[in-house]
């Protein structure tokens, strides 16, 4: 987490129209609800296709379950956003066509093996790779979908951090500030207009 910063509107155009190849679809939609949902990349990829439609129609909000929660207390949902759910019917419209596709199958599936999901490090290189071809520069890894998450909600919620730590589901509100990325000239301007 330490150095990843959030995305700005502009990097996460350039990064969901980069993702080509067999698995484009799947690759777009694990960013957009990745950027969208402020779930992390372990939650996201613990989804499966029963827990984002019901009766062949996507849910409106996407729960992932406590026990692949990071402190496996509590399960956490979210209000599933028009990009994301766009993207996400995209792909799964072509998971179902996959063979042996059913309620218990990954949304974020591996071509390895019957049915596992790709690992973090996979969803790793699928954003690096991304990133590498837009020439961004920058310490960037799956944690910046969170922190992009993080700080659109925290703008558009006039920077209330309590209403921040409930969008993202956070027990303590410490953690909540930690992903907050508080830029140096506005925190400069304050101090030369105070």
């Amino acid at each position: 987490m330490k150095g990843c910063r959030p995305l700005t509107d502009g990097k996460v155009q350039l990064i969901q129209q980069s993702f080509g190849g067999v698995y484009a679809a799947r690759d777009k939609a694990l960013f957009l609800l990745g950027v969208k949902s402020g779930f992390r990349i372990s939650e996201l990829l613990s989804l499966r296709v029963g827990d984002m439609s019901r009766h062949d129609r996507l849910v409106e909000r996407v729960t992932v379950q406590r026990r692949h929660m990071q402190q496996k207390l509590e399960g956490h949902t979210v209000l599933l956003h028009p990009e994301a759910k766009a993207a996400l019917a995209t792909w799964l419209l072509t998971l179902r066509q996959m063979p042996g596709c059913t309620a218990h199958t990954f949304v974020f599936r591996s071509c390895k093996g019957q049915n596992r999901p790709i690992s973090p490090v996979q969803a790793w290189r699928i954003l690096h790779e991304a990133v590498t071809t837009n020439e961004l520069t920058g310490k960037l890894g799956t944690h910046a979908m969170l922190k992009t998450f993080a700080n659109r909600v925290y703008h558009q919620l006039n920077h209330d951090l309590v209403k921040t730590q409930r969008a993202i589901g956070h027990k303590n509100i410490n953690s909540t500030v930690a992903y907050l990325s508080f830029v140096e000239e506005e925190i400069d301007a304050a101090i030369l207009a105070s």
